[in-house]
């Protein structure tokens, strides 16, 4: 995925699935530094982790 499309889809209300190793989470925000972005799983767990742009999936 690329910056922008992570900007859109935080700026958006609509629920967009988005996968990290196959497994579903949220963005939480885009970090500083343009390449990363902080995201938690769907679900219960609330666990947030940095992970590379460019390693998240729109399906």
């Amino acid at each position: 995925m690329d910056v922008n499309r992570v900007k859109q889809i935080l700026s958006s209300s609509a629920e967009i699935d988005v996968r990290y190793n196959g497994t579903p989470v949220w963005i939480d925000k885009l970090n500083e530094d343009g390449v990363t972005a902080t995201v938690h799983l769907r679900g219960t767990l609330e666990e947030r982790t940095e992970v590379e742009v460019a390693e998240l999936e729109e399906l």
